[in-house]
């Protein structure tokens, strides 16, 4: 039983498959926000690994005693702003495609993840605030519950565009409905992404999470666009 921070939805995947063809062992995996999963292993819940948007999450958990060590930094993750096809809204790093269309009236709605439990729509709100555009914009969000919910409405559910993981902008059925820039790393706080095995893994939990810190999963994590530890670049 794996929970895997959503913005991981389809690297992971890729890499159980992979892990599986492999080792023939199986993982189960579970997609939600960070924090309502750090909240769920305190309460309990039958993780045996846990792969965080943010380390704090994670780190917390081992503070109180229920991962086995702090863990690994994985990956460092990258936001970028999304707009589907048809959209009056132009993709650009600066942001100034979403500046001039909400001058224009032309953005009802953009979507984000839940700033309260998801680390993706909190940097999300650090990056719009830096670009000086959150007073405009805030009364305009649609909130997804995580990340991957909030990649679906940018693209699919009515919205003018959204702020999302850059590893979902890369996913197949994603990639081809619109276009993204990244947004600069220094807007907002890193997305360092921690994972650590729960007390009381089992031995698939064990190899996985090695598994992901090997050579084949770091290659699915890079291809997904993710920054590995160790790598400036």
């Amino acid at each position: 039983m794996i929970a895997a921070a959503s913005d991981l939805q389809f690297a992971i995947a890729e890499a159980a498959e992979s892990f599986r063809s492999a080792s023939g062992r199986e993982v189960k995996l579970s997609f939600g926000s960070s924090g309502n999963f750090a909240r769920q292993i305190e309460q309990g819940a039958p993780f045996e690994l846990f792969l965080s948007a943010d380390e704090d999450f994670v780190l917390g958990l081992a503070a109180k005693g229920l991962t086995e060590g702090e863990g690994a930094l994985y990956a460092v993750g990258r936001l970028v702003l999304f707009a589907p096809h048809g959209s009056p809204l132009a993709a650009d790093e600066e942001l100034s495609g979403l500046r001039a269309a909400l001058k224009r009236g032309e953005i009802a709605r953009f979507a984000i993840a839940n700033p309260e439990h998801a680390p993706y729509g909190q940097r999300a709100v650090e990056a719009l605030r830096h670009a000086g555009l959150w007073e405009e914009i805030e009364d305009k969000l649609v909130l997804g519950e995580n990340a991957s919910q909030a990649a679906q409405f940018a693209a699919l559910g009515g919205a003018q565009g959204g702020i999302i993981p850059h590893s979902l902008a890369l996913a197949p059925g994603l990639k081809p409905l619109g276009t993204f820039a990244l947004i600069p790393a220094a807007w907002h706080a890193p997305l360092r992404q921690r994972m650590a095995l729960i007390k009381g893994a089992g031995e698939t939990a064990r190899s996985f999470y090695a598994y992901l810190q090997g050579p084949q999963g770091r290659a699915i994590l890079r291809r997904y666009g993710f920054l590995l530890p160790g790598e400036t670049s």
